[in-house]
């Protein structure tokens, strides 16, 4: 499931951001955005500099080298821009109930609603964070802020049990399979174009009502 993160770079690339004109911002925001597609379309692995200048219309790899820092960096940017999505499409959804099985309702049907708006967005999102390896100090910081995030919904469905809202489960199990519901969603939307991720969400948000709901 999709979550707001902060993005840690160094205090060099900060201040070259900052100070990034209009034309420089449009430029990263278009690499970008053709990284979010190549990925999508070929993976993370598959996702060259040379792929994803093509895609973005640039004349030579060193225009993604000049606004960023070599690979890794790129992945940040992507991760930062597809939460960034993420978190303005799906907070007014949430954050317009009051009821706990409602905000879980809007959770689910919201990440594929999202899907279904922005599928390569998703993809690759999914795609990058499975693919993670190694130690670099961003990525490793998404990771972090991931989990961080997961126990904040384990926190909530907890709340929703002490209101008496939601029966007895183990809600880390519960959001566990929540989050991995939606991934495989993803996954799967990538190779079958035909599928339906608005009414696979619904019949999702469905399940995980009638999992968690308290019975008599």
């Amino acid at each position: 499931m999709l979550m707001q993160a902060k993005n840690s770079t160094a205090k060099q690339k900060e201040r070259r951001t900052k100070s990034a004109s209009f034309t420089e911002t449009g430029r990263r925001a278009q690499i970008v955005a053709a990284a979010i597609d190549v990925i999508a379309e070929v993976g993370y692995h598959r996702a060259s500099f040379a792929k994803i200048a093509e895609h973005a219309g640039l004349s030579s790899t060193g225009m993604i080298s000049y606004h960023f820092d070599g690979r890794d960096d790129l992945m940040r940017e992507v991760v930062t821009e597809v939460l960034r999505l993420g978190d303005g499409y799906l907070r007014p959804r949430i954050e317009a109930h009051t009821r706990y099985a409602d905000r879980l309702r809007a959770s689910i049907e919201g990440n594929l609603d999202l899907l279904a708006e922005y599928p390569n967005h998703l993809a690759a999102m999914v795609d990058i964070l499975a693919n993670l390896r190694g130690g670099d100090p961003g990525m490793v910081a998404f990771l972090e802020a991931t989990e961080a995030n997961l126990t904040v919904q384990v926190e909530q469905l907890r709340k929703a049990q002490r209101t008496g809202e939601f029966g007895d489960f183990d809600p880390w199990v519960m959001m566990r399979a929540i989050r991995a519901a939606i991934d495989d969603v993803v996954r799967r939307a990538t190779h079958d174009p035909d599928l339906d991720v608005r009414a696979v969400g619904r019949e999702l948000a469905d399940l995980f009502d009638r999992a968690t709901r308290k019975t008599p």
